[in-house]
């Protein structure tokens, strides 16, 4: 699950990118509103978490110009703006829920997840998409850059899975018992050879690799530089 937090001040961005990267989640910060906005517009992520008071460009705004695009990600605002009229109008304007500063962690946690799992099940997902490399599930059809790869059937279940766990690190117990439904290591290197076959057919032939080997913990697969 990628996140985007648009957050200005350093110490509390600092705060929710740390927990969200230790609780699992790959995590993009942009310290303003532009920025923020051209990367929500710009990059697939599963839920934004968005201060209302931004420099450039304030977090109403960025919302309403995220739905105009039908973005349809969760929207968590994050404000010190905590009357009824200003949570009314973050929700007015496309947020999915509001949330008071200053704020517990585990709050701010529990929240996000009942998004995700809320927005998982209102919508069913018939493309996968990975920086350039994209993933047709009603098609059953794998393109990057426009060209068709041929995969063999593990090979699409094992990029599927990766593909949706973008940008976390996705260990071989998680791929034993979600790919090959094994609920036990057999001690074997198939992992590792469909990793390489994988390996190559989505990276070696175009500049930028994807798929990558966390050494001690198993592999990513990441569109960030």
């Amino acid at each position: 699950m990628r996140l985007l937090i648009i957050e200005d001040d350093a110490t509390v961005a600092d705060y929710i990118v740390k927990g969200l990267k230790e609780s699992g989640y790959g995590v993009d910060h942009a310290k303003d509103g532009q920025a923020g906005l051209d990367l929500a517009l710009s990059e697939n992520y599963d839920l934004l978490i968005v201060d209302r008071m931004l420099p450039y460009l304030d977090g109403l705004s960025i919302i309403q110009q995220v739905r105009e695009a039908d973005i349809k990600s969760p929207v968590l605002i994050l404000s010190a703006l905590g009357d009824v009229d200003d949570r009314v109008k973050g929700l007015k304007a496309g947020s999915d829920d509001y949330l008071t500063k200053p704020f517990a962690f585990a709050e701010l946690l529990a929240r996000v997840e009942a998004l995700l799992r809320r927005h998982e099940t209102s919508v069913t997902q018939t493309r996968l998409k990975v920086a350039d490399l994209e993933m047709d599930l009603l098609a059953h059809k794998v393109t990057r850059e426009g060209k068709s790869l041929n995969l063999q059937p593990r090979e699409y279940r094992l990029l599927e899975y990766l593909m949706k766990h973008a940008g976390q690190v996705v260990t071989r117990t998680m791929l034993l018992e979600n790919v090959w439904d094994y609920h036990f290591d057999p001690q074997t290197n198939v992992i590792d050879v469909h990793i390489s076959r994988l390996r190559q057919k989505i990276d070696k032939d175009f500049e930028r690799p994807l798929l990558s080997t966390v050494r001690g913990a198993g592999y990513m697969l990441n569109d960030s530089d």
